[in-house]
């Protein structure tokens, strides 16, 4: 009688130890990171065609970005484009391991709302990694994965992370 007992239970018991609860408070993300950081300029931007300029906010294990791009070339509507200037808005959360900074969020309104899949650029999931070189205190650089260009972060205000429930 224990045989059919055991072939029943083992696979519950796999499949309870496959899972995990989510956390019921947020994490408390890297120490160094807890602060906003701005990219002021990139090397030669006044002869690029186009480029981006990074501000990012991690509060704990949280982060808010804010792209601005700049282009001289028309490549969407000039009720997107604003005369060759747009900003977007990420909202997500990071993880780091060693030098490798991992950001997943989904693009958001000025506000940090959920943005709707119809509208000017980019909605939906927003899925990045960075390798990290701290160089200072009040400076890190983030180079993409997907970007030649490094981002240079300069150190605008401290944030102390104070976790709180989801």
């Amino acid at each position: 009688m224990q045989k059919p007992f055991t072939f029943i239970l083992l696979p519950f018991c796999l499949f309870i130890s496959a899972c995990s609860l989510n956390p019921s408070r947020q994490g408390k993300g890297e120490g160094y990171l807890q602060a906003e950081w701005k990219q002021d300029s990139i090397p030669m931007q006044k002869q690029l065609l186009s480029y981006s300029l990074y501000n990012l906010k991690f509060s704990c294990d949280s982060v808010f970005m804010q792209i601005s791009s700049f282009s001289k070339v028309n490549s969407g509507a000039d009720s997107c484009m604003n005369a060759g200037h747009w900003t977007e808005y990420i909202r997500g959360t990071y993880k780091q391991s060693n030098d490798t900074l991992h950001i997943k969020g989904n693009f958001c309104n000025a506000d940090y709302t959920l943005k709707k899949q119809a509208g000017c650029f980019r909605s939906g999931p927003y899925e990045e990694f960075f390798k990290v070189s701290k160089k200072t205190d009040s400076l890190i650089q983030l180079s993409s994965t997907s970007n030649v260009i490094p981002v240079n972060l300069r150190l605008i205000k401290k944030i102390a992370c104070n976790p709180k429930p989801l």
